[in-house]
This record gives structure tokens, C-alpha cells and sequence, in this order.
């Protein structure tokens, strides 16, 4: 797999190039509004880029079908049928979440429902395998894994404390 770079640009967004085996260079650049800019430059000079097309989340998550995005979710559900039991989830923390603001482990998630959080998403940044201290913000995406008694245990924490 390509590495992916992952660039700051202040007062816009994050962009995301890799380099294929063409020698072309492709790149993304998530906007703060949630816009995706997709361009394709030569990997000797990408600032000579030109954006080629924006996307919007449903065109994304179209996007990535097509490209075999749903090989990734058939992948995990292998996995989780040779770890019987085990499932994976993205839990959103609400506005009004009264973990909001709360560090994992004060939050109890584990100790209250089994559930791990392997990741948070926040804005266009992901945080893997967060410490018991990472403090949890409003519009964070939780990755968690569990049965499927603790993640819907886990979902009520975030929405009810």
C-alpha cells in the first residue's frame, strides 16, 4: 500500500497525497466545510496541481464502493466471525453528550460497559489507540470494540451519561 502524507493547510483543511506506480501523484484536501478536493499531479512538482473535481459525503462514500471500500467492511466481518462475539462500531458524541468534555476513563466507558475505544476521530484527524486521559470533545467519532452488548451499553453512556 502507498504511503499516505499528511499535510496541514492553514485555514482550510488537511490534504492527503500518496504516490501511485504511475508516477502521478494524487491528492485530497478535506476542507474545514467538509468539501473534498481531489487532484492528480506529476510526483516531481505536485504544487503544479490543479484540483480535478470537489466531492460531497454521499459522492465520498460513493466514491470509495466503487473503489472497494466494501472489501474493507467485509474484511471486518471476517474478523468477526473468527472472534465470535466481537464487535466493531462508530459512536458519535452528541452536542448536549454529558461525557463531553470528560477524559475516557472518567467517562467509564470501559468499566462501565466492556467496550474499548481503539480510536477517536476528530475533524480530519484520527487519534489511535487514545490513553485513558484523551479527553472526549462534542462531534468526536468513537471507534470502539466489544460485544454487542457493551457497544449498545456504550452508546447510552455517550447519551446519557
Amino acid at each position: 500500500m502507498a504511503q499516505v502524507e499528511q499535510t496541514p493547510v492553514p485555514g482550510v483543511g488537511v490534504r492527503y497525497d500518496f504516490t501511485t506506480a504511475e508516477g502521478r501523484r494524487v491528492g485530497v484536501v478535506h476542507h474545514h466545510d467538509g468539501r473534498k478536493e481531489v487532484y492528480v499531479a506529476q510526483a516531481d512538482d505536485p504544487e503544479a496541481a490543479a484540483p480535478c473535481f470537489c466531492l460531497e459525503d454521499a459522492e465520498v462514500a460513493t466514491l470509495a464502493e466503487v473503489l472497494g471500500g466494501s472489501r474493507v467492511t467485509a474484511g471486518l466481518a471476517r474478523l468477526q466471525e473468527f472472534v465470535e462475539g466481537l464487535a466493531l462500531d462508530w459512536l458519535k458524541v452528541g452536542a448536549g453528550s454529558p461525557v463531553a468534555g470528560a477524559s475516557i476513563a472518567a467517562a467509564g466507558i470501559r468499566a462501565r460497559s466492556g467496550v474499548s475505544v481503539v480510536a477517536v476521530l476528530r475533524d480530519d484527524q484520527t487519534h489511535p489507540a487514545p490513553g485513558p486521559e484523551f479527553r472526549i470533545s462534542a462531534g468526536d467519532t468513537l471507534v470502539v470494540v466489544g460485544t454487542p452488548e457493551g457497544i449498545a451499553a456504550a452508546a447510552g453512556i455517550l447519551r446519557a451519561g
